[in-house]
Formats: structure tokens, sequence, C-alpha cells
């Protein structure tokens, strides 16, 4: 008798994150960008503005383009449901949304004429945490000091040699992000 095989839902977190960017993308598309400009992209406005404060959150769903949002998806994708299961739902929201926090404040402080989109830092976030993978307290993993040094080292070599329209800020903020909860959680272990 052949078993029967079925989709399963294994991580809601991440997919529900991957459909909601999924859904901003698509808007900003079919918007001509001005989705994306108005809900899904920090940029320096008074911070009496209560839509400053929701797009210091919601601009990790919205995307620049297609290319953008799947080379985003991909890691999101692949680590996420690692980490979800790993660490739970909760704790996976949570990296998530201190990720998004921390990069718009860093680049609204530190770079008040760039605007911001994306899921870089959530994504950086996520390689970062994955790297401490068996960590406990009083030990610092092999895995993470070479990723850390490969991910984060490229794109403060990037962010010095070359410019772009990319974020590193916002890789180098999810990467600290990442680095910290995954201390974090290896302590509460």
């Amino acid at each position: 008798m052949s078993k029967k095989w079925k989709i399963v839902i294994n991580s809601p977190v991440v997919l529900g994150f991957a459909a909601v960017c999924f859904g901003a993308t698509l808007a900003g598309m079919l918007t001509g960008g001005a989705a994306t400009r108005m809900l899904f992209m920090t940029r320096h406005t008074s911070l009496l503005s209560p839509m400053t404060w929701v797009r210091f959150i919601t601009h990790i769903f919205g995307h620049s383009g297609w290319g953008h949002f799947m080379g985003n998806m991909t890691y999101i994708l692949l680590l996420g449901p690692l980490l979800e299961e790993k660490h739970g739902s909760g704790m996976t929201i949570r990296v998530i949304l201190v990720t998004a926090l921390v990069t718009a404040l860093l680049s609204y402080i530190l770079f008040p004429g760039t605007a911001l989109c994306g899921a870089s830092g959530v994504v950086f976030a996520f390689i970062i945490l994955a790297s401490f993978t068996g960590f406990s307290s009083g030990e610092i993993p092999l895995t993470f000091l070479l990723v850390a040094a490969i991910f984060i080292g490229q794109q403060v070599v990037e962010g010095v040699f070359t410019r772009d329209n990319i974020s590193q800020l916002s890789h180098i903020a999810g990467g600290l992000v990442g680095a910290c909860m995954g201390f974090a959680f290896g302590r509460r272990r």
C-alpha cells in the first residue's frame, strides 16, 4: 500500500512573511512603485508621523523588483524553517521585528538621505543565527566566526569600496541582530 503524500505548513511565520513580501512587492509593481514608496520604504520623515514608525517595520516587506524579492526569499525560505523549528514561531517573529526596527533606525540616523526597503537585513540575521547551531553557554562556534567573517566582512568591504543601491548597513545590522539573538538563545538553553 502506498503512502499518500500531503503538503504541510511546516513554518507558518516564515511562509506568512514570504507571502506578505510577495503581496507587497506585487503591489509595488502594479502601482509603478507608489505602494512601495508609501508603505514599504523608509525615508527621512518626521518622527512625529505615525507612518514613519509603521515604515520602520514594513520596509522589510517591500522589494525594488522581482530579482530583489527572489534573492531574499531564497535565503528566507531556506533558513527560516530551520530557525523557526529550533527557536519557535514567537522567537522567529521577534528576530524579524527587531531586525526591521534596528536596520531602519540605523539607516534613519546614519544615512538620512537614503531610502531603505527589502528583507536583506532579515536574511543576514537568519544567516548569522543559523551558524549558532549547537551553541551552548561558554562556547563560540567556529561556524559562527567563519560565517561572520565571510558575510559581514564582505559587506564592510563592499560598503567602503562599492557605490550601489544596496544597503550594506542593513546587512551588517541584520548580522549583528542575528549574532546577539544567537548568543541570547544559547544562554537560555
